[in-house]
């Protein structure tokens, strides 16, 4: 889908922009945001001849690598770690089971997320949270669908092996892609 006029780019980027602010919010801190989505997009334009047909996984990508580039150090992982606390307390709407035993399991949630390797929780947000079949998500990590595949099955593991086996596993981890 080569893009050759300003008003194409302004299409592709006025039906991605949402999507790529969500996803990057979720990984980089707060006043990095504005930054790596507007680095995404400078990106883009500059390879508007090459976009693929679906753009979406590729702007993924394309966000995915300035963050890397820009900061490698805990903050994105801070984030990660704040949006699963967040998304575990919203989530948590059950009123026929006692309160502590929510927060028991939240805070179970939480301290098997913390003790994830960064590569884990990036395989299982990009599953859970934006929602990418396998083929796009391996394109947002640089690798093949089968590789994607074997790490999304190894990350859920590790995870459901450090959440107390009487507690549920939340968000939902089974493989609907």
């Amino acid at each position: 889908m080569p893009i050759h006029t300003e008003a194409e780019f302004t299409d592709v980027y006025r039906a991605h922009y949402e999507d790529v602010l969500r996803f990057v919010r979720r990984r980089a801190h707060s006043m990095n945001v504005d930054d790596i989505v507007g680095e995404t997009f400078l990106a883009a334009w500059r390879r508007r001849r090459e976009l693929p047909a679906h753009p979406r996984p590729w702007l993924f990508g394309v966000a995915r690598n300035v963050m890397l580039n820009a900061d490698r150090s805990a903050r994105r992982q801070s984030a990660l770690v704040v949006h699963i606390r967040q998304a575990t307390e919203a989530g948590c709407h059950e009123t026929a089971i006692d309160a502590t035993a929510q927060v028991d399991r939240r805070i179970d949630l939480v301290a098997a997320w913390q003790s994830l390797t960064p590569a884990d929780q990036e395989v299982l947000a990009l599953h859970v949270w934006e929602e990418l079949k396998a083929r796009d998500a391996a394109m947002v990590l640089g690798c093949t669908r089968a590789a994607y595949a074997m790490r999304l099955t190894r990350a859920k593991r590790r995870l459901a092996s450090r959440v107390r086996p009487a507690a549920p596993a939340s968000p939902d981890l089974s493989p609907t892609h």
